[in-house]
């Protein structure tokens, strides 16, 4: 079997609360690799503007401006 189904086996024979953690998991590993990539991109971005860059491209121009009015549309 390929890659896909052999992944598919595994996440069905876990429990509901370990499918939970592992995605929880591989949703934080993704932030955080788009967060170094975000870095790698625009090294003269401080970590604040990092992580303001990366909330508007998880969330959005429309909410990121809703949610933090004072801050710029930095680009991702």
């Amino acid at each position: 079997p390929g890659a896909a189904a052999v992944q598919a086996a595994v996440y069905r024979r876990m429990t509901s609360d370990q499918r939970t953690r592992a995605a929880a998991e591989m949703s934080a590993m993704a932030r955080a690799i788009t967060l170094e990539n975000i870095r790698a991109r625009h090294p003269e971005y401080g970590e604040h503007q990092a992580r303001m860059a990366l909330y508007r491209l998880l969330v959005g121009d429309e909410l990121f401006g809703r949610a933090w009015p004072g801050e710029p549309l930095l680009a991702p």
